[in-house]
């Protein structure tokens, strides 16, 4: 079974496959910060120290609320991510709050008449 290290709170938890980041933290006192669950807040951004490749393809609402910068720099949105092995995840602060003050971009649409 995968194991989920949280290491901001020195906790480990181990999981079934295809477990959500964010459910098993509440579910096992993970502790990693939460508001929404559904992508929009930011609040569970969490960065991926160690396991990059256990985790499930990013999301759109992802894509949306972390856009490419912080995507590339290795964070995910813990309610929107699934491991399928070992991870180690982190948090920090200073980051939460940046993201939460992003504005979630959508995609440009023409509407025509």
């Amino acid at each position: 079974m995968p194991v989920i290290n949280y290491s901001t709170s020195n906790k480990k938890i181990e999981v079934p496959e295809n477990s959500n980041i964010l459910r098993m933290s509440l579910r096992y006192d993970g502790e990693l910060p939460n508001r929404c669950g559904g992508g929009t807040c930011g609040t569970c951004v969490c960065k991926i120290e160690d396991g990059y490749k256990n985790l499930d393809k990013v999301k759109h609402a992802e894509r949306k609320k972390l856009g490419g910068e912080y995507l590339d720099m290795g964070y995910r949105l813990g309610c929107q991510t699934f491991v399928n092995g070992d991870v180690t995840i982190s948090w920090d602060e200073e980051i939460t709050r940046q993201v939460k003050k992003r504005k979630i971009t959508m995609p440009k649409t023409t509407i025509k008449s």
